[in-house]
């Protein structure tokens, strides 16, 4: 394996890109199918998916991941470079990626494209603008809370009570000082003046409601109900109540309409969406799956975060609203991530340590059982890291394979789709063992038992705790006839509890929920645990301070 590899952006900018056409044509689009954004991305058209209605759908791949670490997973990477390999085995396949937030890319994440030689391109238009669809929606947010504050300015007819206005206002990048404001001062001319604040734009319930709708009519339905603000009879206030459903579905029409592009290796990918994954569902739009299901054999797609908070959702929440049937689930684990839930510091990964990886398997053993619970064959991926040493990865297959675990080494950051053949053996083997698909809790349990149910059997928690906010917030949602609307956990991704400094597999912890949020346009709802924060800051040496253009007008600085 090599010790020294090009940059992810050196890599991107060396890579020969095939015309958009050509990757259109490979999986069966025809000229009306698409419109182009340039030689290398494209945007489906409307009524496509309708027109694919009678084919038949394909296999369906989620890749997650064991809790995040700083050490780094390679969830995207291995995302990708399944695809890759698929597709170099002759497997006609699609891969379904989230589109990248500003914030996070210009933060401390970085872009979502992939790693290595398994990247989505063109890296650089996909990590910044791409197709304008993360401004189109924080454009139509924006819209919903301009005529908001016009509707109390032009004299309140509904009778919305300022102190319970719950639609804040968002932009597309990391910004801690938007958390809270004070808007419409200056007199009467300028409008009511109350206490507002930014959400980060992938927190938007625009953006889940967009990733969730099935159709153009679905997603202005889905608008309409949103939930903006309460009467002072504390009665709920709906986007459709104050006339903004229209020229909201307007701005996202075409935000909407899938994005084609195309892997190192020249796979079809279809990147579209990127709903957060612990204030909401962390997948990529459902019609972006449901087409790419309808034009390959193979679908390979991801949810954000661990298996506790993305792949719990995609089966509780996206698979249950759009009628998906998951064939196989990948969990990425690596050495390191391993080593560091089983207590490493971040400084001493590269020095072999069996006994904290032993430790650490817990947890990797924990979201094996946890996808059991779904019914949904599962494979462990093994991405490997040069700083790996032999007796640590003999360690994890061994242990794999002495508990009837599938699992395979992944090479695809150093080798593309070629070091992705032995995962893509496993896999196969799991898509011939039927799955039996099936959502954690049935539409009809009530609310705290389906949150109970999650923290207990997902997280492994022995008891929730409901504050008393949350408790009334609960009854509430009773009241709005919202029982049967699935649950959406707002968690840490870094801890199976919800504190983010506790790592490994907990036993014997309490789950406590302090908020409930009801995003009835999104279709769930939001229990909030810990301190989750809708707009991110920056750390200290954000990585825009790298980033910018040469002379010759070549990017630099994006990974």
């Amino acid at each position: 394996m090599e010790k020294t590899i090009r940059s992810d952006l050196e890599i991107a900018q060396q890579t020969v890109l095939r015309p958009i056409r050509e990757i259109a044509d490979r999986i069966g689009l025809q000229e009306e199918d698409f419109d182009t954004y340039g030689k290398y991305k494209a945007k489906l058209t409307d009524g496509l998916l309708n027109r694919l209605a009678t084919k038949s759908d394909g296999k369906l791949i989620l890749v997650t991941a064991i809790n995040p670490t700083a050490a780094g997973e390679g969830k995207s990477t291995v995302t990708v470079g399944l695809g890759q390999a698929l597709h170099r085995a002759k497997h006609k396949t699609m891969i379904c990626l989230r589109e990248p937030s500003l914030g996070p890319t210009m933060g401390l994440k970085g872009g979502a494209c992939g790693g290595g030689y398994s990247q989505v391109l063109p890296m650089e238009e996909i990590n910044l603008h791409f197709t304008g669809d993360m401004h189109a929606i924080t454009s139509a947010h924006n819209t919903i809370s301009a005529l908001l504050d016009n509707h109390l300015h032009q004299g309140n007819i509904l009778g919305i009570d300022p102190r319970r206005i719950v639609w804040k206002r968002v932009l597309d990048l990391n910004d801690r000082a938007l958390r809270q404001v004070t808007i419409g001062l200056g007199g009467p001319a300028h409008g009511v003046p109350r206490q507002d604040g930014f959400d980060i734009t992938v927190a938007s319930e625009i953006m889940a409601v967009l990733c969730l709708a099935d159709s153009i009519t679905d997603l202005e339905r889905r608008l309409s109900r949103i939930v903006v603000a309460y009467t002072y009879d504390q009665q709920p206030v709906t986007v459709k109540d104050i006339q903004a459903s229209g020229a909201a579905t307007l701005l996202l029409k075409d935000a909407f309409r899938p994005n084609l592009v195309q892997t190192v290796e020249g796979t079809p990918a279809l990147i579209h969406g990127g709903p957060f994954a612990n204030i909401a569902h962390g997948c990529n739009s459902l019609i972006a799956t449901q087409t790419a299901l309808k034009l390959s054999d193979y679908v390979v797609t991801e949810a954000g975060f661990g298996a506790d908070l993305g792949a719990e959702k995609f089966f509780n929440i996206k698979s249950r609203i759009g009628g998906l049937h998951p064939d196989a689930v990948v969990i990425v684990a690596t050495v390191r991530a391993l080593k560091m839930h089983g207590g490493v510091d971040k400084t001493q990964l590269s020095e072999e340590n069996l006994a904290a990886l032993t430790d650490g398997l817990a947890l990797l053993e924990k979201h094996v059982e946890t996808m059991s619970l779904f019914g949904v064959p599962a494979v462990v991926a093994l991405n490997r890291f040069f700083t790996d040493t032999e007796a640590e990865r003999n360690m994890i297959l061994e242990w794999c394979q002495d508990r009837n675990i599938r699992v395979a080494e992944s090479e695809v950051f150093s080798k593309g789709g070629a070091g992705g053949e032995a995962l893509v053996t496993e896999v196969m083997q799991a898509l011939e063992e039927p799955s039996q698909f099936r959502p954690l809790y049935p539409d009809a349990l009530p609310l705290r038992q389906k949150i109970e149910r999650i923290a207990k059997r997902v997280y492994g928690a022995a008891d929730v705790h409901f504050e008393d906010k949350a408790l009334r917030e609960l009854e509430r949602c009773t009241e709005m006839g919202l029982n049967e609307l699935p649950i959406c956990m707002a968690k840490t991704p870094f801890s199976l509890t919800d504190d983010p400094a506790r790592y490994g597999r907990v036993e014997d912890f309490t789950i406590t929920v302090r908020e409930i949020r009801p995003s009835v346009g999104a279709g769930f709802i939001v229990a909030l645990t810990g301190n989750v924060l809708t707009m991110p800051g920056l750390p200290a040496v954000p990585a825009a301070f790298h980033m910018g253009v040469s002379e010759d007008g070549q990017v630099f600085g994006l990974s």
